[in-house]
């Protein structure tokens, strides 16, 4: 498997997609091509890549409905956006959308180069992490990363929940405790099982392994 930082661009516009994606293999990139948001959509939701170039006025759905759908999904990849709206209230827009930065067509390739390697730079900064055989939880953006690479969203009580079972794998939580430390809010020890469920719906039943008659402890990412 390469170790180039792979790249998303969604762009319709079959010349500057050529362009760019020379220009960006040029620069050591791995280049992923959608020709419109749909395709950009789907990629960016099961495609790994390291950062998104995506154009705000593509067919089928907007650069920015695409960005929204992406983010509400869990997806947290660094996002560039392309436009030939360049004016401070669409600037705003986009980056009140979920974009990282925002660059006005026609762009200096060399500014777009720069403004990628800072993304990619501020995506590897170092995340907390709880580690645990399968995987490890990025505490900070509730995001599950899988040993192939997968990149799962947790919601903050899933995210929770698994923090806690993984800091200490080998210790039996009993359906009490965690209630108390991770479900504070709620008064039915019910919930536990509930979000244990919808752990192991997302990494599979051997993620988290019922101790009979005392509780819960980690197991193994699916």
């Amino acid at each position: 498997m390469s170790e180039n930082p792979r790249v998303l661009v969604a762009e319709d516009d079959p010349r500057l997609a050529a362009m760019l994606t020379e220009l960006l293999e040029s620069e050591g990139y791995d280049v992923l091509v959608a020709s419109d948001g749909q395709g950009a959509l789907h990629a960016g939701l099961t495609e790994a890549v390291d950062v998104i170039v995506l154009d705000r006025g593509m067919p089928v759905l907007d650069g920015l409905e695409v960005l929204r759908r992406l983010r509400e999904s869990g997806v947290t990849v660094p996002v560039l956006v392309l436009s030939a709206l360049g004016n401070a209230a669409h600037r705003v827009e986009g980056l009140d959308g979920g974009a990282e930065d925002y660059l006005a067509k026609p762009f200096d390739i060399d500014e777009l180069l720069a403004r990628l390697r800072v993304l990619r730079r501020r995506a590897t900064a170092i995340v907390p992490t709880v580690r645990f055989t399968g995987g490890a939880l990025e505490v900070d953006n509730r995001t599950v990363v899988l040993a192939d690479g997968a990149r799962v969203a947790l919601s903050e009580r899933e995210s929770a929940l698994l923090e806690q079972l993984a800091r200490r794998p080998t210790q039996v939580f009993s359906r009490a405790s965690l209630l108390e430390s991770v479900f504070a809010d709620a008064d039915d020890p019910g919930v536990v099982d509930t979000y244990v469920h919808h752990l192991r719906k997302k990494f599979g039943r051997e993620l988290i392994e019922t101790v009979r008659g005392v509780g819960y402890r980690m197991g193994a990412a699916a």
